[in-house]
């Protein structure tokens, strides 16, 4: 499944890169672009609690499974408290594509993450599927903790 996934993705960059006339050469997807794009892909996918496949996510099944997938091909840590104690911190409004943006969703600790897309957005697998969203919105602003930086 991830072999098809990502060559899936590549023959769509391929043919976008054809048809818009770029090089391949110029124009090779970096990892923050394989991993912001590959996690698009998956826009409405369902959420499922503990979900780590296609079929239903749960916030950190998603950013496990898009890391491992893609040509990162990184294995993250099961839970969003994990995830958050790994990585590079990253200073708050200098973010980066395919950075995981974390959260205090339950009051008490880290229990949510998604990956940032950049423009203050980040997509995640919220309760009503995976879904892009504002950092702006006051519930992810009033409950933003920080962000790590995984990618090379």
């Amino acid at each position: 499944m991830k072999r098809l996934l990502v060559a899936v993705v590549s023959l769509g960059l391929a043919a976008l890169l054809i048809l818009s006339g770029v090089s391949a050469a110029k124009a090779s997807p970096s990892y923050d672009q394989e991993v912001t794009e590959t996690a698009k892909l998956f826009k409405g996918t369902p959420f499922k609690w503990g979900g780590t496949t296609p079929k239903g996510f749960d916030a950190s099944g998603f950013t496990k499974y898009i890391f491992q997938s893609t040509v990162v091909n990184k294995s993250l840590p099961r839970t969003s408290a994990d995830q958050y104690k790994g990585g590079t911190p990253v200073v708050k409004g200098k973010e980066k594509l395919g950075d995981l943006v974390f959260f205090k969703t339950n009051g008490n600790s880290v229990s949510f993450v998604g990956i940032y897309l950049g423009n203050k957005e980040f997509i995640a697998a919220t309760s009503k599927g995976v879904r892009i969203q504002s950092l702006n919105a006051n519930y992810w602003s009033n409950s933003y903790v920080g962000a790590k930086r995984y990618l090379p």
